[in-house]
């Protein structure tokens, strides 16, 4: 039965899980700004330990790979590639969006409409996809900005629900009576331990050497403007 370490680092949550054979034994989680420099590592070792375990018995680290926080991805993947590196594991690469739609599938399975995570990316722009009930892709990731007529065409013939911190500001613009918006967090790194299994089952590693997180949009640092 695979052992697998799961980090979620992309928003403001600071997440990390440990799951045995797909299911999660473990969970460690706060949400905060700036925290997942000073947690991350804490949180995992006090999983491995929890659990009963040595870093040794860890047959796999999976990870949060983005879209998300620059900063958050860039702590999250780091963390994980150094664990592989260090203690010779395979590292799983699991999509941020699609991990929040299978977690929200795992709290409501009776759920047939479609699925639309969405990350806060600033102002209107949200990361975000749409996945129907089987995590089938409907809309593949991308970055958009949020107005009256967004998802219109899919939103005509399909109930779908928005869920994460990007879709909280988008509730008061998405009129619809096919639109729902659920306000519970799903950015938890227990929510992949079923994805992260089946890509172990299937061989499907990153290289831990070349591994970068999915950024989508380049960073782009800002400077302050000058006091007069």
């Amino acid at each position: 039965m695979a052992k697998i370490l799961q980090i979620e680092t992309a928003t403001q949550v600071c997440s990390v899980a440990l799951s045995i054979d797909g299911k999660t034994v473990i969970v460690k989680e706060e949400s905060g700004q700036n925290i997942h420099a000073s947690n991350v590592t804490l949180f995992i070792d006090e999983v491995v330990k929890a659990a009963g375990l040595t870093y040794q018995d860890i047959d796999a680290v999976a990870v949060s790979k983005g879209p998300g926080s620059y900063t958050g991805l860039r702590i999250g993947v780091s963390t994980a590639k150094g664990l592989c590196y260090a203690l010779e594991k395979p590292l799983i690469a699991i999509e941020t969006l699609e991990m929040m739609a299978a977690g929200f599938l795992i709290e409501n399975p009776e759920y047939n409409g479609l699925i639309c995570p969405m990350i806060d990316a600033r102002r209107m722009e949200v990361y975000t996809s749409v996945f129907n009930s089987s995590l089938e892709i409907i809309e593949p990731t991308s970055a958009k900005i949020i107005d009256e007529t967004s998802f219109a065409d899919l939103l005509l013939q399909n109930k779908i629900t928005f869920l994460g911190d990007g879709a909280a500001k988008c509730a008061e613009t998405l009129h619809h009576p096919n639109a729902g918006f659920s306000d519970q967090n799903f950015n938890a790194a227990r929510n992949m331990s079923v994805l992260a299994n089946n890509a172990f089952n299937h061989g499907h590693f990153e290289d831990v050497a070349y591994f970068e997180p999915f950024y989508l949009k380049d960073f782009v640092v800002t400077q302050p403007k000058k006091k007069v």
